[in-house]
């Protein structure tokens, strides 16, 4: 017998539409509203489990709730097996638990989240301290594309798009420093902190700091000083970390 679906859970499930066939699944797509038919180039369980993963980090599932294969698959459109297996490799991350009646959804561990915070904090101001003698003319451009884009984002009241446009700055970072081995380790942590990220960013004026502080961290590095950078990072993560204590992590997140 499988578990059946909470009534919180099935609500949400019903806001989703059936996936056409033929089209490409984004991961945004497991939100509210629509959902698209998977397909290659990316094997059909990576894209079952990016799209659980991505809804799970955005706040549409809460800690406590059931998810079960029948209905996620229902609402894909696929078989089970690559429904079975995703969640699979979910709890293994640990983002799902087997609870009584099946799995159940996790919430933010605070001892976990504090210490990919202390790794953030040595390895990042080491990526922008790297990262400024790199600068190009393109890489400066590129930076401050991202910043006015994640502003635009804060402004429009977008917090999905403003938690994506967080994530690929720093990754423009990481990738800027030249070390391969900082995005790859931050990498591993990432969806993570998306997860409590994205209830912090929720905050109302959480995301335009976070922003402003982000183009004070650019500036330095076009100035050419790296140890202020460097600086200016840390601070930022230290901040980061403090509003991310304010948030109560039993909410979605």
């Amino acid at each position: 017998m499988h578990p059946t679906l909470s009534s919180s859970n099935h609500a949400a499930a019903q806001r989703m539409i059936p996936l056409e066939a033929n089209s490409r699944l984004r991961p945004d797509t497991f939100g509210d509203d629509v959902l698209e038919s998977l397909t290659p180039p990316k094997s059909l369980v990576d894209q079952v489990y990016e799209v659980i993963l991505d809804a799970l980090c955005d706040g549409m599932f809460k800690p406590g709730e059931r998810l079960t294969q029948e209905s996620i698959a229902a609402r894909l459109n696929v078989s089970r097996q690559p429904v079975t297996h995703a969640l699979a490799v979910l709890k293994a991350q640990g983002f799902l638990a087997q609870g009584r009646q099946g799995l159940t959804v996790t919430a933010v561990d605070p001892g976990f989240f504090a210490a990919i915070y202390q790794i953030r904090s040595a390895v990042e101001p080491l990526a922008v301290k790297l990262a400024t003698p790199r600068l190009t003319r393109d890489s400066v451009a590129r930076g401050r594309a991202l910043i006015d884009h994640g502003a635009a984002q804060v402004a429009a009241g977008d917090s999905r798009a403003s938690l994506q446009a967080d994530m690929d700055f720093h990754s423009f970072i990481y990738e800027l420093s030249g070390n391969p081995l900082i995005a790859e380790t931050m990498r591993l942590h990432w969806r993570h902190l998306r997860r409590a990220m994205g209830e912090v960013l929720r905050h109302p004026g959480m995301s335009i700091s976070v922003w402003k502080e982000h183009g004070r961290i650019l500036d330095e590095m076009i100035r050419g000083d790296g140890d202020a950078a460097a600086e200016l990072m840390r601070r930022h993560l230290v901040e980061a970390f403090e509003r991310a204590g304010q948030a109560d992590h039993s909410t979605p997140v």
